[in-house]
Formats: structure tokens, sequence, C-alpha cells
């Protein structure tokens, strides 16, 4: 992606991945969501045309693409590219420091995640998460 405000990395990123969307469009990819309407349902309420432009964005700089579904040629079924799971450690990352610097009640999709990963070295959590992924990817793409 071109940027003319700034050669710095983190500037250009932000770019990318700086506003409140794309990393929660981002974490539902990973947890499985592929659908436009999936990504809809999420609770966070994103609207339809913020989404719209997230994923265009994201497929423009190489960080998702879309199949269409076999069942419905009208839906498409968005993936991460290997661009995208490379975001994963940076999502681990947030996730833990969210984790260590507030007190929230998470929801039990989060509490599950760190029941089952809190016992393990990071790069473990993050191999076996990209892992995981990589296997799901090739499910979608084989449909």
């Amino acid at each position: 992606m071109k940027n003319n405000r700034s050669t710095c990395p983190l500037v250009n990123i932000l770019d990318i991945l700086g506003d409140r969307w794309s990393l929660v469009v981002i974490r539902d990819i990973f947890n499985g969501k592929k659908s436009f309407r999936e990504f809809l349902l999420s609770p966070e309420k994103i609207s339809t045309s913020v989404l719209t432009s997230r994923l265009q964005l994201m497929e423009r700089v190489g960080i998702a693409q879309h199949v269409l579904s076999k069942k419905n040629k009208k839906v498409k079924h968005y993936y991460l590219t290997d661009k995208g799971i490379d975001l994963f450690p940076v999502l681990y990352e947030m996730v833990y420091w969210s984790k260590r610097n507030f007190d929230l009640a998470f929801p039990d999709l989060s509490i599950n995640w760190f029941n089952k990963y809190d016992n393990f070295p990071s790069d473990t959590v993050v191999k076996e998460n990209k892992e995981i992924y990589r296997k799901k990817r090739t499910q979608l793409l084989e449909l």
C-alpha cells in the first residue's frame, strides 16, 4: 500500500488496521466467520457500509480474499491470506495486554480461550492457532 504521509512502519499499518473495525473483522475470520451476514451478527454491531469498506480494503492490501459459495454464488466467503494470518501474533499480544490491564468481564469465547492457552508459551500458542486457521482455510477453499 502506498502512503504519502509517512514512511514510519507503525503509521503504515495503522493506515490499514488503525480503525475500530478491521481487527474485529480479522478476529471474526480467525474465529470461523466467513460471510458478510456472519460478520454483521457480531456483538459489536458493525454497519454494512463500514464492513463493506473494511473488507474491500483488506482485499486490496492482500490481507483477506474471498471465494464464492458453492451453494449460492451470490454469497462471498472471506478468508485470510498468509499476510492476514501473519497478524495473529499482533492480535494475541493485544488480547493479552487487554487481559493484563483491564478488569473486565470477558465473553465466554475469550474466557475459554484464556483457560486453554494461559499456561503455554506465546510462540506455541501463535504457531498452533496459525496452523488451526490454515486448516480451516484449506477446508473452505476445497468446498
